[in-house]
């Protein structure tokens, strides 16, 4: 099993909820975060002021799938973010060792 976490630009999430769900993945967690990276940030002016805005507003979705979806989701992901801008943002995938429905108390692959 792998752990896919994408930091989107809020204003993707739906497309990106439409491409997961027209591949066959319907599950997925939504995070509302604020960070910065290479975009460090904007400057604004605000009735004739600058103004830093450090940290941009972001989302991170969040999925647990089995080894053989990985791809097809990253890939669905990527395309349905993609502005081609600076602030796409980035996809990480890491391993999980295991996984608990609590409600039922089964493990592994068959809870995802």
């Amino acid at each position: 099993m792998k752990k896919i976490e994408a930091i989107v630009r809020p204003s993707k999430v739906g497309d990106i909820t439409k491409a997961l769900h027209k591949i066959g993945y319907p599950g997925l967690m939504l995070t509302e975060i604020e960070g910065n990276g290479r975009q460090k940030g904007l400057t604004k002016t605000l009735r004739g002021k600058e103004y830093k805005v450090e940290f941009m507003t972001k989302t991170k979705i969040d999925i647990v799938a089995k080894d053989e979806e990985v791809e097809n989701l990253v890939q669905a992901i990527r395309k349905a973010a993609y502005t081609g801008e600076v602030g796409d943002g980035k996809i990480f995938i890491s391993t999980i060792e295991d996984a608990m429905r609590i409600r039922t108390g089964e493990k592994g692959a068959l809870v995802i």
